[in-house]
Parts: C-alpha cells; structure tokens; sequence
C-alpha cells in the first residue's frame, strides 16, 4: 500500500456462503475521495488475481476510514489529538465503560481524554490503558 502512497488503516474479511467480502480501508495525510480508492482497488484487484489468495469468490471494497474513524495503532492517538472521541472498555474506568472527551494523546501507554463538565460538575481529566480500550472512535465535529 505504501508503494501507492497509502496507508493501509484496517482491512476486514468476511465470508459468506460461497461469496466473501474484503474491504480495505486507506488513508493518506491528503486525505481519499472516490478517485483515489478506484485506483487503489484496481492495483489490489490486479495483484489479488495473480497472487489468488483467496480461494471461493469475493467482492473488494476499497474506502476511506470516514469521519468517525476507528482509533487502532497507538501513532493514531497522537495523530488525532485535539479531537472529540468516544471510548469503550473492556474493563470499567471511573466507574464506567463508555466515554466521550477531547483525546490529549498518548502517554505511557495511557490515553489522556478531557470530559466535559456540566453546570453542576467540572471537566475531568480520565487516563486509560491502552491495553483497556476495546473500541475507540473519532466523533466527527461541525
């Protein structure tokens, strides 16, 4: 993918009864639009033919990550920095297992969020081991 200019953010593979589904979801700083995952699809195709990895049928998928964006490698918690995510653990943190804050980043092998406060209750600052999140996602902004 790199060859490309792409990074190759999550790539998922579903069968089905005689059918399966692969779906490649890249990235670049420049962002991805249309054009771009039509190109990418047909260099993957091209090579996937070849190589014949997979061996029933299938449908490629090529996509960006979109707005609300799984947070998956550690360098993606310093990437997006600044911006509003949600959280789900495995384990609960302060008493839940579901938050939503402003990401600070990753320190340590914790994540730093900011919660909102409300009228009646200050911002909080929560850190969670990495090694705790099950899931964690951008939250888009407009």
């Amino acid at each position: 993918m790199a060859r490309l200019g792409f990074e190759l953010v999550e790539l998922e593979y579903a069968s089905g009864r005689g059918h399966g589904l692969l779906r490649l979801f890249i990235d670049r700083e420049a962002g991805v639009g249309l054009d771009e995952c039509a190109h990418v699809s047909r260099e993957v195709s091209a090579l996937l033919d070849v190589e014949d990895p997979i061996p029933t049928a299938y449908t490629l998928e090529v996509s960006s990550p979109g707005l609300d964006r799984k947070l998956l490698k550690p360098f993606d918690y310093e990437r997006f920095a600044g911006n509003m995510i949600t959280v789900q653990t495995r384990l609960p943190v302060a008493g839940s297992r579901r938050h939503q804050g402003r990401l600070e980043g990753l320190r340590d092998g914790r994540i730093a969020l900011e919660l909102k406060g409300t009228k009646k209750t200050p911002a909080v600052r929560l850190e969670i081991d990495l090694a705790n999140v099950l899931v964690a996602k951008l939250v888009p902004e407009f």
